[in-house]
C-alpha cells in the first residue's frame, strides 16, 4: 500500500493506519504487505482468478452505513464473484479513499472485512489508500481448476437455476428510502440480506464437479445478471415468475391486485444486491445440482429453461409473457 494519505505531521501517516488495521501475516503469499507489490505462487495445475469490485458511497452504499457491516460488503461482493467461477478464495488487495482520518471507523470496518476473510481463508496482501470521497475496492484473488464456471457454456434446453431467496436486499433498500414500510421483523431480515450478503462459495465449488455450468452472481437484478450469461452464450431464455423463489417478505405483496405489487416484481427481478448464484444446466443433471445444493447447505429453485431464440421472456402461470418495464441496476444511470 502506497501514497501518503496526509500531509499533517501531527496525523497517522498512511502506513500507520496500514500497520495498525491492515496488517497481518499472510502465510500462504510468498509476499504480502510491506513491499511495491506482492508475489504470490498458485497451486500446481491450478487458474488464477481474479476480479475487482468498487463501492462508492452515496451509489453503492449509503454515507452513513455501518462500518463494520461495510466491511464485511466490500470483501463479500468480491467473494460473490468468486463463487460464480466455481473458485476458491485465496487473497486480496483492498484500495480505500477516505475523507478523514477516524480510528473508531477503520476499527470497525477491518473487523468486518477480516472476520468474513478469515470464513474463507482468504489474506490481504497489498493495495492502497488516499484522502477523498469514501471509496472502497478490492481485487480478489482465487484459483480454479482448468474448467471454471463460465457465463458462456449456457445452451438451449438447459434449466435455469436460482439459490437462495431474491429481492430481500432491494425490498430493504425501498425500506431505507420510504418507497415502502416493513414491519420490525420484515425490515430487520431484509436489511441483513442488504448490508451483510453471504457470498456462494461452496455452491460455486460444489457446481464447478459438474461437467457444464454456466453462472453469474445476482448483483444488478436476476433479469440483468441472466442477460449477461444469453449474450455471451447466444442463447435465449423463459422465466417462470411463479417459480422464483421470492424472499418472504415479499411473498405478500405479489398479488397483481395488491397495490405493492410492481414494487415487489421490481424487487425480485431487478432489485440487485442479492449475491445468489443464477446459473444453467443440462436438463438431465437435476439430480446432480440439487446433490451440490445440499452439499453446500443452499436451496436451489428451477426458474426456467435456456431457448434458441435469443430473446428473454418473464411469463404468468398461463405461459403469457409479462411486460417488463426494468431488468436491473444500471451503475451510470
Amino acid at each position: 500500500m502506497k501514497t501518503a494519505l496526509l500531509a499533517d505531521p501531527a496525523m497517522p501517516s498512511e502506513f500507520d493506519l496500514i500497520q495498525q488495521f491492515f496488517t497481518r501475516p499472510t502465510p500462504s503469499a510468498v509476499l504480502g504487505v510491506g513491499d511495491d507489490a506482492a508475489l504470490l505462487l498458485v497451486s500446481a495445475g491450478k487458474l488464477l482468478a481474479v476480479s475487482s469490485d468498487m463501492l462508492v458511497a452515496g451509489r453503492h452504499f449509503l454515507p452513513d452505513a455501518d462500518p463494520y457491516l461495510l466491511g464485511h460488503k466490500t470483501l463479500a461482493v468480491n467473494l460473490s464473484d468468486l463463487a460464480a467461477m466455481g473458485a476458491t478464495p485465496r487473497w486480496a488487495t483492498l484500495a480505500l479513499a477516505l475523507p478523514a482520518v477516524d480510528e473508531t471507523w477503520l476499527s470497525a470496518f477491518s473487523r468486518g472485512f477480516f472476520d468474513l476473510a478469515d470464513r474463507f481463508g482468504v489474506e490481504l496482501i497489498g493495495g492502497d489508500t488516499t484522502a477523498g470521497p469514501l471509496n472502497l475496492c478490492v481485487t480478489i484473488f482465487g484459483e480454479t481448476d482448468v474448467r471454471p464456471l463460465r457465463r458462456d457454456a449456457a445452451q438451449p434446453g438447459d434449466d435455469i437455476w436460482v439459490s437462495g431467496d431474491l429481492g430481500g436486499a432491494a425490498l430493504g433498500l425501498a425500506h431505507l428510502q420510504g418507497e415502502t414500510v416493513l414491519n420490525d421483523n420484515d425490515a430487520a431480515a431484509c436489511l441483513a440480506r442488504l448490508h451483510r450478503p453471504e457470498p456462494r462459495v461452496v455452491l460455486g465449488l460444489a457446481l464447478a464437479a459438474l461437467p457444464r455450468i454456466a453462472a453469474i452472481d445476482v448483483s444488478d437484478g436476476l433479469l440483468a445478471d441472466l442477460g449477461h450469461i444469453l449474450e455471451r452464450s447466444a442463447v435465449g431464455a423463459e422465466i417462470a415468475m411463479a417459480s422464483l423463489p421470492a424472499h418472504p417478505a415479499l411473498q405478500p405483496m405479489l398479488p397483481e391486485s395488491l397495490p405493492d405489487s410492481d414494487l415487489a416484481r421490481r424487487c425480485l427481478l431487478a432489485g440487485g444486491d442479492d449475491y445468489e448464484l443464477c446459473f444453467t444446466a443440462p436438463a438431465q443433471d437435476a439430480p446432480a445440482v440439487h446433490a451440490a445444493a445440499m452439499t453446500a447447505g443452499v436451496a436451489v429453485s428451477r426458474v426456467g429453461r435456456i431457448t434458441l431464440s435469443p430473446e428473454l421472456r418473464v411469463l404468468d402461470q398461463k405461459g403469457v409473457q409479462l411486460p417488463i418495464k426494468e431488468r436491473g441496476f444500471d451503475h451510470f444511470a
